[in-house]
């Protein structure tokens, strides 16, 4: 499948079908690895000329919304399957993939009846495609507040001794406490473990002898317990300070462990939910959003050929997927078949042509040039 198309038209004045068949044989004498297709816009409402150039002011922005809308999507789309271990699926419209879309295009007449004003149209697909945004921004944030979270609570588990629960490493026959008696938890640099084995005992009174024992250990740290009377433990605890062992604050409760780890399960099941449905949702939504974007591309192909041919509405619409190497030899192929005195209504920007308010990438081509990027 290619990723980048162009959208042309040429101006006929005899028969499309001479223009076609012209445009066919010239590519497969030429270029004949470029794939071409019939590009079917039907006769859309014209309007006045004034309305037209109003129109043609605004096309530009609202396709890079469009566009911009369309790849947003997709990459949320590719972001998702990859967290998800799935493979990339085809992207549809309807089932159909999205090249096939292009390539044959239909006008779906009952969304978009032709005989409605081009401005109407327009707006109809910037207004569906920025509510689908909308949707889009809200469904994320809620994916991404449950896997912050998540990642919030993991982080915890799993980072340095020095800040992480310690709930999930200690048990209950761990921690001594008694009415006199209570176990701290210390953090001990691993350079530092011998210094600490050799000195707890001393760091103040009434510290039971031996009673220290290493629980956990990771690259940095050392995680260690220390039984001692609770009247003492301050002292303890600005000794080990001043000698550099950090005494963690920690208070043993199976009830708050179970709490977190029911917690930790919901918001696992929470995230897998969300981002199952955010990918489902994406799916629709893209295909959604392409549909639109391709009849916006065909309402500009039609607009900008009028501009460009004049009246009455007699072109050739055509899609093209050249390769980067080729891209030369089919402009020129284009060139060849448009007779630019037929193009009355275009010229380039230095001379003030109609053409000229286009902007954007209708580039400077004696005939009408749309680049289509899908991917």
């Amino acid at each position: 499948m290619a990723s980048r198309y162009w959208a042309v038209s040429l101006s006929v004045q005899n028969s499309v079908s001479t223009v076609w068949n012209n445009l066919q044989d010239q590519i497969s004498k030429h270029s004949f690895d470029t794939p071409i297709y019939r590009f079917n816009i039907p006769n859309l409402r014209v309007g006045t000329f004034d309305s037209l150039l109003s129109l043609t002011d605004d096309l530009f922005k609202s396709n890079s919304f469009i566009e911009g809308v369309s790849h947003k999507i997709r990459r949320q789309i590719e972001e998702l399957e990859r967290v998800s271990g799935l493979e990339t699926n085809a992207l549809t419209v309807d089932g159909v993939p999205i090249d096939s879309y292009l390539t044959r295009f239909v006008w779906h007449e009952a969304k978009y009846p032709t005989m409605s004003p081009l401005r109407e149209i327009v707006d109809g697909i910037h207004t569906q495609v920025a509510r689908i945004e909308d949707n889009l921004k809200v469904r994320v944030a809620e994916y991404n507040n449950v896997r912050g979270q998540l990642n919030a609570i993991n982080r915890k588990q799993s980072g340095s001794l020095a800040v992480r629960d310690l709930s999930n490493l200690v048990k209950p026959e761990d921690i001594i406490t008694s009415e006199h008696l209570v176990t701290l938890l210390a953090i001990i640099p691993k350079y530092s473990q011998k210094d600490w084995l050799s000195s707890y005992e001393t760091l103040t009174s009434y510290v039971v002898p031996r009673s220290s024992k290493k629980l956990y250990e990771d690259n940095e740290y050392a995680h260690y317990t220390v039984t001692l009377f609770g009247r003492v433990a301050d002292n303890f605890r600005t000794s080990a300070r001043e000698r550099g062992f950090q005494i963690r604050d920690f208070e043993y409760s199976p009830e708050a462990q179970e709490s977190q780890t029911q917690e930790l399960e919901k918001l696992i099941q929470d995230q897998d939910t969300l981002r199952s449905s955010l990918l489902q949702w994406c799916y629709t939504s893209y295909g959604e959003v392409f549909s639109s974007w391709m009849h916006f591309c065909a309402v500009r192909v039609f607009a900008e050929s009028i501009l460009r041919y004049g009246l009455p509405p007699s072109f050739l619409a055509c899609v093209l997927a050249p390769s980067v190497k080729g891209e030369k030899k089919v402009r020129s192929i284009l060139e060849g078949l448009c007779n630019s005195a037929n193009s009355t209504c275009w010229k380039n920007e230095e001379e003030g042509g109609a053409m000229a308010g286009l902007g954007g990438d209708a580039d400077a081509h004696p005939y009408v040039s749309l680049t289509i990027n899908i991917a």
